[in-house]
């Protein structure tokens, strides 16, 4: 039955590409809830070539298994369609309906073909019903992967720009944190803290907790992780923003911080720093100059 359906709704497509073309299409533009002149061209241009490739491929398969070696060339079509629906925008819903707005305009012409046979018409469109079932949810499939790699990337970009390295001084790095603290995060904070070391060959890297919320063992944690692969680098860390909020938090769970210089504020931290460096503002100078 299937080889015999294969070779069959593949001269269907092939004898009546255009007819299917223009109908299919057709539903497929009224299913869009937007619309515009590029993106209706690259529809086109794919559903243009999804037909003879369609037929070439039903004509060449043995199977009906779209996972089979034989279907490579359409799933791969069907995936560059995903991922660009993705990127525009596109809805899953509105992705898959490009497979299943197909189906109807077959189900019409299997009709005129094998009008006369009633149990083979239901045959055949049960079967072609099942077929675009499979390549509609694969192109569902393929589009949540693509998004979650799109909400991945986003995500890590945003934790690039929320942890940047700033150089107050020469030999000086700050670097503010504001939020909470998890592993993801943590080794973004330490990747970096470390290039910008290696980049400026700073001696003291301050930690500026102030934006901070809350501070839990497991914070604490990665604060030190960081401070101890900085140190590696060689370079100091002192944490600023303790809060007496935090300090008692932090004495509460018992979290070692006597080898590392903290202050309740930046400006404080700043000032050790400035000091350890060997650097010095004369600010009765500067406002000399500003006068």
């Amino acid at each position: 039955m299937s080889k015999d359906y294969s070779a069959r709704l593949a001269d269907i497509v092939s004898d009546n590409k255009d007819q299917l073309l223009d109908v299919w299409l057709a539903g497929l533009f009224s299913k869009l809830m937007r619309r515009d002149k590029a993106g209706d061209a690259e529809v086109r241009q794919k559903a243009a070539q999804f037909l003879p490739l369609l037929a070439d491929t039903l004509k060449k398969s043995e199977t009906l298994n779209i996972q089979s070696p034989e279907w490579g060339d359409l799933r791969q079509l069907l995936e560059e369609i995903s991922q660009s629906r993705v990127r525009q925008g596109f809805t899953p819903i509105e992705t898959a309906s490009f497979i299943f707005s197909l189906k109807e305009p077959l189900f019409d012409h299997l009709r005129k073909a094998l009008g006369d046979d009633s149990k083979q018409l239901a045959d055949s469109i049960a079967v072609t019903s099942t077929l675009f079932d499979d390549l509609g949810l694969f192109t569902v499939e393929v589009y949540q992967k693509a998004r979650e790699q799109v909400i991945l990337r986003q995500q890590q970009e945003l934790l690039e720009l929320s942890t940047p390295v700033v150089q107050l001084w020469d030999g000086i790095l700050a670097l503010p944190l504001i939020g909470t603290l998890d592993s993801a995060r943590t080794q973004v904070v330490m990747e970096s803290l470390l290039e910008k070391i290696v980049e400026t060959g700073s001696e003291i890297a301050i930690i500026d907790i102030t934006g901070v919320p809350t501070v839990d063992t497991l914070v604490a944690q990665h604060l030190l992780k960081t401070i101890a692969a900085a140190r590696l680098m060689g370079a100091d860390c002192i944490i600023s923003g303790i809060r007496p909020q935090i300090a008692q938090t932090i004495v509460h769970l018992g979290v070692n911080l006597e080898d590392v210089i903290t202050k309740s504020t930046l400006a404080d931290a700043f000032i050790i720093a400035m000091k350890r460096t060997g650097a010095s503002i004369n600010t009765s100078e500067s406002r000399q100059q500003r006068a």
